[in-house]
């Protein structure tokens, strides 16, 4: 018994480690750019329309109005549903951040700073933030579903 538990004690510390450089050592997690493909202007700016995209508000809050005092900003909480062959136009997020989680289905996303289309799967989520410029396009044939929250300045902002 004894022997066991000393032997226990020696190999899972030593299992711990070996797992967390596996761990560390994997490509970028689904839904990001690879380190080595991200470069400043990778992809040039589009002049798609959206297409098969609804874009409903769930609930908004005005910023200015509670504890934090964030006058002119709003937090706002969406749900998009892009059909099959849908686009999601060219926009930034230099003033605009937000957290994007698929709920269903699989797109893709055309960003500014990343070489490589990215593919965002069912339980990805997504920052969008300073510096994010890009577009998203279903290639596939399910409907995707997006939730979205992002902290809006002008109320008449209709950018997706």
């Amino acid at each position: 018994m004894f022997k066991q538990h000393m032997l226990s004690r020696l190999v899972w510390p030593g299992a711990a480690v070996l797992g967390a450089l596996t761990f560390a050592a994997q490509p970028a997690l689904a839904g990001e750019c690879p380190a080595d493909k991200i470069k400043p202007n990778a992809q040039q700016m589009v002049d798609y329309k959206p297409v098969g995209v609804t874009d409903v508000t769930l609930g908004a809050i005005d910023l200015g109005k509670q504890p934090a005092h964030i006058e002119g900003r709003e937090l706002r909480f969406r749900k998009l549903t892009i059909a099959p062959g849908g686009i999601v136009p060219w926009h930034s997020h230099d003033d605009r951040p937000a957290l994007i989680f698929v709920q269903q289905g699989e797109i893709v996303e055309y960003a500014s700073n990343c070489v490589d289309p990215i593919v965002h799967k069912a339980g990805d989520i997504r920052p969008e933030v300073y510096g994010t410029s890009h577009w998203w396009k279903n290639l596939g044939r399910e409907t995707v579903i997006l939730y979205v929250g992002d902290v809006r300045k002008d109320p008449n902002d209709h950018h997706m």
